[in-house]
């Protein structure tokens, strides 16, 4: 693997922790979520390189896929009275957002739902 491909795996790591530590999720259990992700999100960059691009949103969704298993949804939208977990789009894109799908509200890019 490349240089440039490890620091888009580490920049998207940094970016989904910060996400996860900014609605105090950031537990061992589920940091360990992110890790798998990460590695496996690690092979898919090998395969296709020219999707460098889209592996913020897709760890992204593969966190959110992960603990809406293990830990129910994640991140709840903090606009709507209904309980929903925000979605990522694009769903494969660069520049990756938190959006509430119910009114269409950008929410935050990925890595800064803290801000």
């Amino acid at each position: 693997m490349t240089a440039a491909a490890e620091t888009v795996l580490h920049r998207a790591r940094a970016q989904v922790l910060a996400d996860l530590t900014a609605r105090d999720v950031a537990a061992a259990d589920i940091v360990s979520l992110l890790e798998e992700a990460l590695s496996k999100r690690r092979w898919w960059l090998e395969q296709w390189p020219d999707g460098a691009a889209y592996i913020a949103g897709l760890l992204a969704q593969d966190v959110q896929d992960a603990l809406l298993e293990t830990h129910g949804r994640w991140p709840l939208c903090p606009f709507c009275l209904d309980p929903h977990a925000l979605s990522v789009e694009p769903e494969l894109g660069p520049d990756p957002h938190w959006v509430c799908g119910a009114s269409g509200t950008v929410v935050a890019p990925v890595g800064s739902l803290g801000a």
